[in-house]
């Protein structure tokens, strides 16, 4: 059940308002309309795989019917006329991101630069995970970055791998964080120059990640064997030593 605002909920994800309206229908997994016509985005959440059925009814039973409140840095519709927005059904303390992750709905996208919003739906996502919820009950969920094979079935999708960074190398203007040893045929996370910079500030610098075992996210592509472009530090998550 959706609770009332409280305190926590105004410190995590609300940023500006930009908007309000009543739900009239779910376009998909992470967006809906309003009885207006606006078509609103979840922002910073991303569906995993293909739309799975389970996820778009998960957003139709949280949202259909009720009055939400849209809140973000801008309310500027993307190219395809969709406005992206963290949102508040009325009386709830918890943004639909946050209820859809703690469910095992959504995936976490990693591209959130408020801190309190980013662990508060870290922490939901998490809490979806250890449960074994949604997406989080099958076993397949986290892909193994020693299998090429199984993330490459993924590609064009976001998806979520883990495992040991073997090497750290710098071709031209791409640093490989490297999880095998054949780069024509395993997994590699690969982050462009210009943002090493972020990643370092952050504490995860290249070479500070060279055999620690990390968890990637983001859209799975092929370049030889499949690779993941880290373009911010939320898509990093170290989980333990050497």
């Amino acid at each position: 059940m959706l609770t009332s605002f409280g305190q926590a909920g105004a410190a995590d994800c609300l940023a500006e308002r930009q908007g309000e309206g009543r739900v009239a229908a779910v376009v998909d997994a992470r967006s809906f309309r309003l009885d207006d016509g606006r078509e609103i985005r979840l922002a910073s959440i991303e569906r995993e795989g293909t739309d799975r059925v389970s996820a778009r009814a998960a957003l139709s039973a949280i949202v259909t019917g009720r009055d939400v409140t849209l809140h973000g840095e801008d309310d500027t519709p993307d190219r395809y006329g969709r406005q992206s927005a963290f949102v508040f059904v009325a009386g709830s303390e918890h943004s639909v991101q946050g209820e859809l992750l703690r469910r095992g709905e959504a995936l976490l996208s990693g591209d959130i630069s408020d801190k309190n919003c980013a662990a508060a739906l870290a922490a939901a996502e998490r809490a979806a995970r250890d449960a074994k919820l949604g997406i989080w009950a099958e076993t397949t969920a986290i892909k193994n970055a020693e299998s090429p094979g199984d993330i490459l079935a993924a590609m064009g999708h976001f998806t979520v791998v883990e495992g040991r960074v073997l090497s750290v190398r710098q071709a031209g203007a791409i640093t490989y964080l490297n999880f095998g040893r054949n780069w024509t045929r395993d997994f590699a996370a690969t982050i462009s120059r210009r943002i090493i910079p972020a990643f370092e500030n952050a504490g995860l610098g290249p070479k500070s990640l060279e055999n620690r075992r990390i968890r990637v996210r983001g859209v799975v592509s092929s370049r030889g064997g499949p690779r993941i472009e880290l373009l911010r530090v939320g898509q990093i998550e170290v989980l333990g030593g050497n």
